[in-house]
Order: C-alpha cells, then sequence, then structure tokens
C-alpha cells in the first residue's frame, strides 16, 4: 500500500504518489494507493481505514512524510501499522523535514526509528538524518524517465526563462520577477513562463503584478506534463527560487531538457548541483546575483554549454532504469 497525497488530478503538483506507484506497477507489483480526496480530514480517515480494511492483503505499506501538518498523516498511520504488526517505509520528502524531526517528541521519533526503512530521496536529507542516530535509513534518489525529456541545446541571444513550481511562498516566485526585472534591462526582449498551480494566493499576486507593469510573462497555471513539455522548447534557461528546499524533479527535469539551471543554495541542492559546473548557485533572496548569472551566461556561449552538457549527466544519474534496482532491493 502507497498513503500519500494523490492530488494531481484536484490541480495539485504531482508528487511522488502520483507517480512512484506506476512505475513499481510495471515492475510486477501490486499497489493500492491512497488518498486522492482533497479534503485532509478525509483523507487521513480513508488512509487510515484502508490499512484496516486491507491488514490481510498487505505485505509494506510506503508512507510520504512531509514537514507540513501532513506530517501528522505519517504518525497517525505508521502507529496503527505498527499496532497491526505491518511493516513500514516512511517516504521522506521536504527540505524542512530535519527541523520538524528535531521538534518532535521522543515518542514520535520512536515510530520513525521503529521502520523497517526511512528512505531519503537526497544525500542531504540522509546526511541529516545521521543526526538522530537512526539505524534504518536508505537513500533511494527521485528518478525520471528520460525517454520522456528530449534534450537539445537552446542557447541564443535572448533569455527566455522557464520557472516552473507550485505559486507558494515556500518557493518565491517574486524573487522570479525580480530576476526578470533586472535581466530585462539587458535584455529588452526577455521573456518568461512561470507553470504550475496556484497553493497560497501567490499566482494571483503575481498576476496582478504582471498586469500592472505589463512584463512579458506568461502564467498558464498548471499545465499537463505534455503541454508543458512542449512550451519548454520556447525556455532556454531554469531559475529555481526557493527559500526551502530538498531534490526538487523540476531541477533534474530542466537538466534533462537541456536548460541551464541557476537556483538559490538551500536544503538540499548544494548537493545536486555543484556551482558552475552543473548548474549556477546563489544566496536565497539574491535576485541581483541570481539576474547577473543570467546576464552573464548569455553573454559566454562557452560557459552555457557546460552547464548544459553537465546537467544532461547529472540527470543521466536519476534515470528510473538506473534508481529501480533500490525499489526492486528494498521490497523484493
Amino acid at each position: 500500500m502507497y498513503i500519500g497525497n494523490r492530488l494531481e488530478k484536484s490541480g495539485k503538483t504531482p508528487t511522488s504518489a502520483d507517480v512512484l506507484p506506476g512505475k513499481l506497477r510495471k515492475e510486477g507489483f501490486s499497489i493500492k494507493v491512497v488518498s486522492s480526496n482533497p479534503n485532509k480530514f478525509l483523507r487521513l480517515l480513508e488512509m487510515i481505514f484502508a490499512i484496516f480494511r486491507l491488514k490481510n492483503w498487505v505485505d509494506f505499506i510506503i508512507i510520504d512524510t512531509y514537514s507540513t501538518s501532513n506530517f501528522w498523516y505519517a504518525v497517525t498511520c505508521g502507529k496503527i501499522a505498527y499496532f497491526l504488526r505491518i511493516p513500514v517505509i516512511f517516504l521522506l520528502h521536504g527540505g524542512n523535514l530535519p527541523t520538524r524531526f528535531s521538534q518532535s517528541s521522543p515518542a514520535v521519533l520512536k515510530i520513525f526509528r521503529k521502520a523497517h526503512r526511512l528512505v531519503a530521496p537526497s544525500e542531504y536529507l540522509f546526511k541529516n538524518f545521521q543526526d538522530f542516530n537512526f539505524q534504518n535509513l536508505k537513500m533511494i534518489p527521485n528518478s525520471l524517465e528520460l525517454e520522456n525529456y528530449h534534450f537539445s541545446s537552446r542557447f541564443s541571444e535572448i533569455p527566455h526563462i522557464l520557472w516552473l513550481r507550485a505559486f507558494d511562498e515556500t518557493y518565491n516566485p517574486v524573487m522570479a520577477l525580480e530576476v526578470f526585472k533586472i535581466v530585462q534591462k539587458k535584455f529588452p526582449d526577455v521573456t518568461m513562463k512561470m507553470l504550475g498551480p496556484d497553493k497560497d494566493g501567490s499566482l494571483r499576486r503575481i498576476q496582478a503584478i504582471v498586469q500592472k507593469e505589463n512584463l512579458s510573462i506568461e502564467l498558464p497555471g498548471k499545465l499537463s506534463r505534455e503541454s508543458w513539455l512542449q512550451l519548454t522548447r520556447e525556455c532556454n534557461v531554469f531559475l529555481n527560487t526557493s527559500r526551502i528546499d530538498n531534490m526538487p524533479v523540476s531541477v533534474l527535469e530542466a537538466m534533462a531538457l537541456g536548460l541551464p539551471v541557476i537556483s538559490t543554495n538551500v536544503g538540499g541542492l548544494p548537493y545536486l548541483i555543484e556551482n558552475g559546473e552543473n548548474g549556477l548557485l546563489v544566496i536565497s533572496g539574491d535576485a541581483e546575483k541570481m539576474a547577473g548569472q543570467v546576464i552573464k551566461i548569455f553573454q559566454d556561449e562557452n560557459q552555457y554549454s557546460t552547464l548544459v552538457q553537465n546537467g544532461r549527466h547529472t540527470a543521466e544519474h536519476y534515470s528510473w532504469q538506473k534508481v529501480k534496482g533500490f525499489w526492486l532491493e528494498l521490497l523484493g
């Protein structure tokens, strides 16, 4: 059984619960996924009832674990699974999760210590959770099906920026606007596409600014994978402006496509991006520095090409064909 927030059909950003079960089914596993209910309370009830209903069918329960209020889904479902003597695998997400654990009681930490495995999808989380003396940690990175990402180098004289995340203060979309306006002074024909669902009202605020200042920015909201991949063909640089992050799949996707990545240096990103090699890192909130890096790579085609080629090489390490063996070993 896979317990997580399967909310892509409700207009939310796809999570592991939307993606990983399908990959595992192709490898021969039978998987029930819970829950897609958009109501948080009803979603938790569905998770709980599913554990009891399927207790004699399931061999493992994989539970997505986030640092937000959904953290308590994991704690509650984990306790019930232990009561029913079902092995639990907690799949850890979110750059702020180590802080959540440091603020948790010994009783809560005991739930995670009793797990069959704690799976960390990044070196950042893996190293941070070693500080809690967990003996059941295993690192299995996020993965991509590389055949879905058409790689090409897109260097041109004008930046055409892509920003791809949920519109949420955590991901600081306002910083992307600030970067755009600075770059526009050097490249008046610069464009930007900002893609993703609205999570906290940030999209509406960004739309108001773009309209008021008549900026050359497209805001189509959340799109299907096919639609946004089509739009990326018009882009040639990727910005990640997060305040908190782990190992965002969107950054791997940009690398796989051939977009040089310029990102803030928060959370797990320095573990994924080697500054100047497969991407560029700046301090969180430093729009001037990020804009300067955009300008710099469009004045230096050699550096642009280096970032593109090394980024694609990085993405190849996270292909499903390479990662699936870790899951097969864990669940076999």
